[in-house]
């Protein structure tokens, strides 16, 4: 009899296993689809015999800058971009023991608005010249390292906090939200003494843009993103046990606010870093966790990289609705993901999530 539990109990387990599985294989089957997508739309008419022409080194000379200058960037930065921020924001919500808990509300994304605003007015960066009616920052990399600097400023006040006072997760949060509040005023200040030039330089940045990247960003973008997630999912298993309490945790040999404070300074890095080269991306670190959390559960060893892929297919499909639905006029990606998310977002929380 007990013979016979425990089979039915290991079939158990294997068809939740199954289906998570099943669910990290769609996604990625969606975001390569999405992905191949990024690269055949547009006003060049590609087709999917000239993608794979290409990647073999075929094609016309025109056919190739498209693909790996103009499209590929775009598509690879958008992955990249949503796998970082959705897994971080995954992480913070797990450490944070706080649903809330993502870039934005922690301060990272105003932190880095307002450096970037300090850039271009006070630094001179954003002096820009028009073509085709497009803005273009003429020094891109002094503005993403003003970006970063001050979205890790904000995360090194609110992890300071934490050592000294031994705030909770909650005040954590709260702090996240009043260096927000902080931030913004110092950017609105600093767009009411800007004159129209620089003004339009910020309003550009703060947008948001998957074709800002250049290829040897995209390299530190991956490089970033691949040994934080690495090392998250290292950690999957603290996750798990934060998950059932943090006394249970620290009972179970988890060094909670070793894990907390090594986690969040990761998880402000890698969105501190992904926020300063592609501007101010809202609610892909926020929802898209829940939304996967909600279709798998909790477990964090799927959680984890189903989050991620969320966040990719969701930056990805984001990007290719800017770049098509007023098509040639690009649209700010921003404000697409919240379209998307704020709906989403609202979803979720009336119908509840799952915790299994």
């Amino acid at each position: 009899m007990h013979f016979m539990i425990q089979k039915k109990q290991f079939k158990s387990y294997q068809a939740y296993v199954k289906y998570k599985v099943f669910v990290l294989l769609v996604l990625s089957l969606l975001t390569f689809v999405m992905a191949i997508m990024g690269i055949l739309i547009g006003s060049a008419g590609l087709s999917v015999k000239d993608i794979l022409l290409a990647f073999f080194g075929r094609g016309s000379e025109l056919t190739l800058t498209v693909i790996f200058s103009l499209r590929m960037t775009r598509v690879i930065t958008a992955i990249l971009g949503g796998f970082g921020l959705a897994v971080a924001g995954c992480v913070m919500q797990s450490i944070l023991k706080n649903p809330l808990a993502s870039a934005s509300t922690l301060g990272i994304s105003q932190g880095a608005a307002f450096g970037a605003a300090f850039a271009i007015v006070i630094l001179n960066a954003g002096v820009q010249f028009q073509t085709n009616n497009a803005v273009s920052i003429t020094n891109p990399y002094l503005v993403s390292l003003c970006a970063f600097g001050f979205s890790m400023f904000s995360t090194l006040v609110i992890l300071g906090l934490s050592k000294l006072r031994e705030i909770t997760p909650e005040s954590m949060i709260l702090s996240g939200v009043s260096l927000s509040a902080l931030f913004g005023g110092g950017t609105t200040i600093l767009q009411y003494f800007a004159d129209d030039v620089s003004l339009a330089s910020i309003v550009f940045w703060t947008f948001g843009d998957m074709g800002r990247t250049s290829w040897d960003q995209i390299r530190l973008m991956a490089i970033l993103v691949l040994l934080t997630s690495i090392y998250f999912f290292i950690n999957r298993w603290n996750y798990n046990a934060l998950e059932s309490g943090e006394s249970n945790a620290k009972g179970l040999g988890v060094e909670v606010s070793q894990v907390r404070l090594i986690g969040m300074t990761l998880c402000a890095f890698t969105a501190s870093s992904i926020v300063s080269f592609i501007g101010i991306i809202n609610f892909v670190g926020l929802v898209s966790p829940h939304l996967m959390r909600r279709l798998i559960g909790n477990d964090y060893r799927f959680l984890l990289p189903a989050s991620a892929l969320m966040g990719a297919l969701m930056l990805l499909t984001s990007d290719i609705i800017a770049r098509t639905v007023v098509s040639p006029v690009v649209l700010p990606i921003g404000a697409i993901t919240s379209f998307l998310g704020a709906p989403l977002f609202l979803y979720l929380l009336l119908k509840g999530g799952r915790t299994n």
